[in-house]
């Protein structure tokens, strides 16, 4: 099957998370990605968090599928050679070195650009360029508190908080795979290469869009009506944090249901849509409150929108939160039960839906990754397992470059693959 990236082809000289997360989704959508490894060790999360002996970690296999493994030590001139060629035949180089590693290696943007002048060079960073940061290294939670969203994550009355999902890093190597696709549009249209590069500040400022906006708004009032402070809490100058609450001006929280005493998971979030009241009250046993001017705009149920959710919280005490969410969707409520990752990974149709696939490994057996968050009509991206270290080395330097037997018995033995 014809796929939409077939053709191209990306140097992956990525690790850890935010750039082997790129690269993986352009590997699924077609793209040749020949992730270039360090003899002997490889990406460090081969290593890290293993859970079974000598296999490769699920960090790792998570990662990286659907690439091929490519060891090449840069230092030793052989080295170097063999990433030249292929330099020249590649369309995409992607990195998330430290800064002026790639200078360090012998591989400014002006070679790169000598060597192949439509190159993409896609780089993660941590700060743009320019920025007073732009030396610092960063991991995940930095990033999340760097772009803000450790800052506007928590309750008021508790510290900044970062999220359990990757912010940082994964979300960061999404908006550069946008980067690096635009940046092949825009070749068609000019026949040049470019430098794109996204910081992990940057994406997750992205995300925390709505933050900034209210940060506007307090500014100008000095208090936020959506927030749940408001109308018995105060504002300082700066973006409270807002516990669970909603982040558009639709009241939500999360809320216990039958059972929840045992499992920390047994809950729902739910959404109080202005427009759509009179259904909610209807569907939580108190129809009164459709025409009630004390429960009728969202203006007077504001001072009391936590005594609603203790009265809806007791609608739910005898009620599963899978009950409850069957119930309410029938009322065009938009909630949510909180489900748990055991509970996803068994999920049917997250897995008919491609969302979650089981693979093989020939050393770790079967395993579960996710699959393409975005679907197609009529593309199906092909989720494949992660490689062994090095596993395609002597593919790619036979099929891609014309090396010998002989040639290729020379790089092991001096172990420049």
């Amino acid at each position: 099957m014809t796929k939409a990236l077939d053709g191209i082809r990306i140097i992956d000289f990525t690790h850890v998370q935010a750039g082997p997360a790129c690269t993986q989704l352009l590997g699924m959508f077609g793209a040749d990605v020949i992730k270039v490894e360090r003899p002997g060790s490889g990406d460090v999360t081969r290593n890290q968090l293993r859970d079974i002996p000598e296999a490769d970690a699920l960090y790792f296999t998570m990662l990286n599928g659907n690439k091929r493994s490519l060891t090449l030590d840069t230092k030793k001139p052989e080295g170097k050679k063999i990433l030249e060629e292929l330099i020249k035949i590649s369309d995409v180089m992607v990195e998330n070195f430290g800064p002026g590693a790639l200078d360090r290696m012998g591989f400014p943007w002006e070679r790169i650009q000598q060597l192949n002048p439509k190159m993409i060079l896609a780089s993660v960073k941590g700060f743009s360029d320019g920025h007073h940061y732009e030396d610092l290294k960063v991991y995940e939670n930095v990033a999340q508190c760097a772009g803000g969203a450790a800052s506007t994550t928590g309750f008021w009355d508790g510290p900044p908080t970062v999220s359990a999902a990757a912010l940082g890093d994964t979300n960061t190597g999404m908006h550069l795979a946008i980067g690096i696709l635009t940046a092949l549009r825009m070749r068609d249209k000019t026949g040049r290469g470019q430098k794109v590069a996204c910081s992990m500040q940057d994406a997750v400022l992205n995300l925390c869009r709505v933050k900034l906006r209210d940060q506007q708004r307090l500014d100008r009032t000095g208090v936020l009506k959506e927030y749940p402070q408001y109308p018995h809490g105060t504002f300082s100058d700066v973006v409270p944090r807002g516990g669970n609450a909603g982040g558009g001006g639709q009241p939500g929280w999360i809320l216990k249901c039958k059972g929840w005493q045992t499992d920390p998971n047994a809950y729902i979030y739910f959404t109080i849509q202005g427009q759509n009241w009179a259904a909610t009250a209807k569907a939580i046993g108190k129809p009164e409150w459709a025409d009630d001017p004390a429960y009728k705009t969202a203006d007077a149920r504001q001072d009391k929108i936590f005594k609603i959710f203790e009265y809806i919280e007791s609608w739910l005490a005898d009620k599963t939160k899978f009950e409850a969410v069957d119930i309410l969707r029938k009322h065009d409520i938009p909630c949510s039960p909180v489900l748990s990752m055991k509970e996803i990974e068994h999920d049917e149709s997250l897995r008919a839906s491609g969302s979650i696939v089981e693979v093989d490994h020939p050393v770790r057996g079967k395993y579960i990754t996710i699959g393409s968050p975005i679907k197609f009509s009529e593309l199906k991206p092909e989720v494949k397992r992660s490689p062994l270290l090095g596993e395609h080395s002597d593919e790619v330097l036979t099929t891609l470059l014309g090396y010998k037997p002989e040639q290729l018995k020379h790089l092991h033995d001096d172990k420049v693959i």
